[in-house]
């Protein structure tokens, strides 16, 4: 039986000059191929390269204690993390009690290479930050991040251009579960640009199904403001992440939170392209539409129903009140204990009709 081809090359130079050049989806490959190449190509050092090229946040203090705490280290983060859409998947088990905060790593690409790299830590104990809605925003009114990207005023093909070569990864790391997810899309589903503010916004979505008995799903919806002048150079301004419910609503911190702790824990990746993120997003839309389109028809019936109570009432008003001036009869009062209703007179005492008679 032949022996395998990797065992006529030397381990030290798998380990030290091929395997280095792998990425993430080729070494996880590559493991499954024998026990030889699991054991080189689970070491935690090659992993560590992965993230670091990939994600340059990755560098920061917290994002590398955070990972520390992973079941298989780095191995573990690139699993929850790789660039991927969340599958909707509602979930049946028990909630899990909430984190005292999360770190957010979030990096900028234009054509493959990061512009721009943050970590931010939002607590999440806070009683205002329970109550208010949620919104994490990444900004710096002192400074922007300049990019390579020239600012230009062509319409529509520079704003193409962006949508194509600019992609985002904005990680999710929840400390307290060793658990990470990644809510961008990969590429933005939408770019607009506001001309009396010379800014573009470029907004990237992912879908999340959830199990609250109503709406159904919430869209995470990153949006990332750019600006600059005509020639110069593009700037990063903002970059802000919200999570809004099916009616367009902004969901506090307390329910966002507990939304995304799911999706770290059950949520089910699958790698996916732009054109699968914007259809997602696109049958997203769609059901908006048809909720408003429904919520408004509930109205119309309802405002219906409520006009025809009151004109039925107005009426049966109208009626009463016109037969007690036509000839004294209808309904009225003719003296104490007296009343006269359709020509006919009704004599009452101590709550009790003792007669009648026509009048």
């Amino acid at each position: 039986m032949a022996a395998p081809e990797t065992a006529t090359i030397h381990t030290d130079i798998i380990d030290t000059h091929i395997l280095p050049r792998l990425d993430g989806e080729t070494l996880a490959s590559a493991a499954c191929a024998s026990s030889q190449l699991y054991s080189l190509c689970t070491q935690d050092k090659l992993w560590m390269n992965v993230c670091n090229s990939k994600w340059p946040s990755t560098h920061h203090p917290r994002v590398r204690d955070a990972i520390s705490a992973f079941p298989a280290g780095h191995r573990s983060f690139v699993s929850d993390s790789v660039p991927s859409i969340l599958v909707p998947q509602k979930n049946h088990h028990p909630r899990p009690s909430q984190a005292p905060e999360l770190i957010s790593a979030v990096d900028i690409y234009y054509q493959s290479t990061a512009v721009y790299s943050r970590v931010e830590v939002t607590e999440t104990q806070s009683e205002s930050f329970a109550r208010s809605p949620f919104w994490v925003e990444l900004s710096d009114p002192k400074r922007t991040v300049t990019t390579p990207v020239k600012f230009e005023d062509d319409g529509d093909m520079f704003l193409s251009h962006l949508e194509e070569h600019m992609s985002l990864s904005w990680i999710l790391i929840d400390q307290t579960r060793s658990r990470a997810v990644n809510l961008s899309s990969v590429r933005p589903v939408s770019v607009c640009r506001h001309r009396l503010a010379d800014e573009v916004q470029l907004m990237y979505v992912t879908i999340l199904a959830v199990d609250d008995g109503s709406s159904g799903f919430v869209e995470c919806r990153v949006v990332v403001t750019c600006c600059g002048r005509e020639g110069g150079e593009l700037h990063v301004k903002e970059v802000s992440l919200q999570v809004q419910n099916m009616d367009g609503k902004s969901l506090s911190g307390r329910e966002a939170v507990v939304i995304l702790q799911e999706a770290t824990e059950s949520g089910r990746r699958k790698i996916g392209g732009s054109g699968e993120e914007r259809e997602r997003y696109g049958e997203f839309l769609a059901m908006q539409r048809e909720r408003k389109e429904g919520k408004s028809r509930k109205e119309r019936r309802l405002d219906s129903l409520s006009y025809a109570t009151w004109l039925f009432m107005f009426v049966t008003l109208m009626v009463v009140l016109g037969g007690v001036r036509e000839n004294g009869k209808g309904l009225g009062l003719l003296d104490e204990g007296k009343w006269v209703f359709n020509g006919y007179v009704r004599e009452w005492k101590d709550g009790e009709r003792v007669a009648v008679s026509e009048k």
